[in-house]
């Protein structure tokens, strides 16, 4: 079958939109008709060169949300009809690292996803005799994608694609690392650094776990007013004071809990400057290859923790449909993380505009009803 995808053919060019071809699902795999999906930094620090992993031909996005229209031989956890989300971090559930419990990184496909590929070595994405890279293990640029059984997971079909596309990357990346990674209590004093969709997910998880006083953290004055809807209780301007004796001053010493979710070296620094005694920092941002962080070693002596967070730590085909719950509920926010809906055609100008750092997340729609 023919998809309309935006490719990647080479680091720091815009993506191209061109009709690729599809072969459809084998044994244990799924072919989803995606319906909408969120522009992400991740895919834009492949684009850009810098990651060193970063594969050419590739079809990038990996935050997703769509309808299973076909599935392979022997997959039983879906069927067709099925509303589902593309998922980076499978979940096989039978791994070393699945039944340990004690981290989210399944290992069942991470050889083949890091090479582009499908578990069984080859892509189903062409063009003519060119191999097409998948990305991500999802390729959510394009219209139609083929995913293995174990990485989509099934959702509520009353919920709406046009926002439950976030919680394959930002919401739960954001969200869990404040519930499972950190595991914040009701009651603790927060500090967020970074207020585009993942921190202010953080922002949401910190309400949801009842935290007491929420402070979030930029340099624009528009996401900080998102981030007060979101739940945050104080915001700081960082471009106005210096972030870390701000957050002293306002709390008497610092907070308990604090989360990074810019990936730059000065704010995962701050984020462990600003704890008070017996904290812990968690790094969410998507650090640089090569980049090292830089703290004092007395400072560890005051029990102060520094950690990093994939994906929150979630394991998606549970907690996803959880999340959902708690969105019905009225707990989980994805209105206010919208900034505007876009057509595939308009992706470069998407990331144009992510890259300026006025807007919170694009969608992309292809089309279908929400």
């Amino acid at each position: 079958m023919k998809t309309k995808a935006a490719i990647g053919y080479a680091a720091g060019k815009p993506l191209e939109i061109a009709l690729v071809d599809l072969e459809g699902p084998r044994a244990g795999e799924v072919l989803v008709e995606i319906k909408a999906t969120g522009i992400c930094h991740t895919d834009e620090f492949t684009r850009s060169g810098a990651d060193p992993e970063g594969l050419w031909p590739a079809i990038f996005g990996h935050e997703g949300a769509g309808i299973v229209v076909d599935v392979g031989s022997g997959v039983t956890s879906v069927k067709k009809g099925d509303h589902v989300i593309p998922l980076y971090t499978p979940e096989c559930r039978q791994c070393k690292s699945c039944t340990s419990r004690k981290t989210n990184l399944c290992t069942a496909i991470r050889a083949t996803q890091g090479k582009g590929v499908m578990p069984d070595g080859t892509s189903r994405f062409s063009i003519g005799k060119q191999m097409i890279h998948h990305y991500m293990g999802c390729s959510t640029f394009s219209n139609f994608t083929v995913l293995p059984e174990i990485a989509v997971a099934k959702i509520r079909e009353d919920a709406p694609f046009d926002k439950v596309c976030y919680i394959g990357c930002g919401v739960t990346t954001g969200i869990g690392a404040v519930i499972n990674t950190a595991k914040v209590p009701a009651g603790a004093t927060v500090a967020v650094f970074g207020c585009g969709g993942i921190g202010l997910s953080a922002v949401n998880g910190a309400a949801i776990a009842g935290a007491d006083r929420i402070i979030a953290i930029d340099t624009i004055s528009s996401k900080l007013d998102v981030a007060k809807m979101m739940g945050a209780t104080d915001v700081i301007n960082a471009s106005n004071v210096d972030p870390v004796e701000a957050i002293k001053e306002m709390t008497g010493g610092g907070v308990e809990y604090s989360f990074e979710a810019v990936g730059l070296k000065k704010t995962a620094e701050q984020s462990f400057q600003c704890l008070r005694a017996g904290g812990t920092a968690t790094i969410i941002g998507m650090v640089p290859y090569g980049m090292k962080i830089e703290l004092h070693g007395y400072d560890f002596l005051r029990e102060r923790k520094i950690q990093g967070s994939s994906m929150g730590s979630n394991r998606f085909r549970v907690d996803m449909p959880r999340l959902l719950n708690s969105w019905k509920k009225g707990g989980l926010k994805l209105d206010h993380l919208i900034s505007s809906h876009i057509k595939l055609d308009e992706i470069n100008e998407g990331y144009a505009r992510l890259k300026g750092g006025e807007v919170l997340r694009q969608l992309i729609d292809f089309g279908v009803a929400k």
